[in-house]
């Protein structure tokens, strides 16, 4: 290599190629060319390998060119800060996690918890009721109005028993009334004297003690003593109802002829017991099927 221009070139990236006597390739130099020392007969190069010399009479030949971007090594101290960084960020999105999968979980219990006792009380509303036999009316002494009523009920067949002190008969004719049982006014069977006379009062036998806002109960068929005891009317038990229309209908004095009224007996749970009375036009005896 000549010499007296490679000053030209101080202060330039460069691209240098050597080639030591004896070797048969040659090896390429890149950095920066800082200084010529013709005397010693020496450049002094600044690489990526840091600051060296090469011998003038060992270069092959020198191109200028543009300096490629340098990759700095990120040092020991923000390797930790950058994988502390991705540390908290990780346990955050665990906890998150953690957090949300609990909000399931719990959510998911509520519903199950929500779920299992509305499909609990569905059965019971469903397979529960009561069942309306019959219904009989009793008139006054000329048949000329019917002053009591005497419904026949049972459990629906699967049934649970039955509460009778919280099953409500709604009846309307000209108004809407509400009966609940009379306490007083549970009989075991019937007597003598028929189903209209088991409850009346001693003084009256043909009345009873019953309200406009209360309904016996005449225990007809009951083997475990359910309806009597406890008041709950069970699948093998039969009992009746006895209404005064008399108190219930006080303007009449009872049901008249051709008249109409309507029922529902309502348990706590479970279907209902609707009926629907039509008075036929005359009355030839006391009894009436109704």
């Amino acid at each position: 290599m000549e010499k007296r221009y490679m000053e030209r070139l101080v202060g330039k990236y460069c691209k240098i190629v050597t080639k030591e006597p004896g070797e048969e390739r040659a090896n390429v130099v890149t950095g920066i060319l800082e200084d010529v020392d013709y005397k010693d007969g020496f450049i002094l190069v600044d690489s990526d390998q840091g600051l060296g010399c090469l011998r003038i009479n060992t270069i092959v030949a020198i191109k200028p060119g543009k300096k490629r971007p340098v990759h700095k090594k990120i040092k020991n101290d923000k390797e930790a800060v950058v994988g502390i960084g991705t540390l908290i960020i990780f346990i955050a999105m665990i906890l998150v996690a953690a957090v949300a999968a609990s909000v399931i979980i719990q959510t998911q219990e509520t519903l199950q918890q929500r779920a299992y006792a509305v499909g609990k009380q569905t059965i019971r509303d469903v397979s529960s009721g009561i069942r309306i036999i019959g219904v009989t009316g009793y008139t006054n002494a000329v048949k000329t109005r019917i002053e009591k009523l005497a419904i026949a009920v049972t459990a629906r067949a699967g049934s649970k028993d039955i509460d009778l002190n919280g099953t409500l008969l709604y009846l309307q004719y000209n108004n809407f009334s509400v009966l609940s049982i009379d306490l007083d006014n549970v009989a075991s069977g019937v007597s003598e004297s028929g189903v209209f006379q088991t409850l009346a009062e001693p003084s009256s036998i043909n009345d009873t003690n019953l309200t406009a806002t209360e309904y016996g109960v005449i225990a007809v068929h009951d083997p475990e003593e359910s309806i009597v005891n406890n008041k709950a009317l069970s699948t093998d038990s039969h009992a009746i109802l006895i209404v005064n229309l008399t108190a219930l209908l006080p303007t009449d004095g009872g049901l008249l002829p051709g008249e109409e009224i309507s029922g529902r007996l309502v348990p706590e749970f479970g279907s209902s017991g609707i009926f629907l009375i039509n008075a036929p036009n005359s009355f030839t005896y006391r009894i009436v099927e109704l």
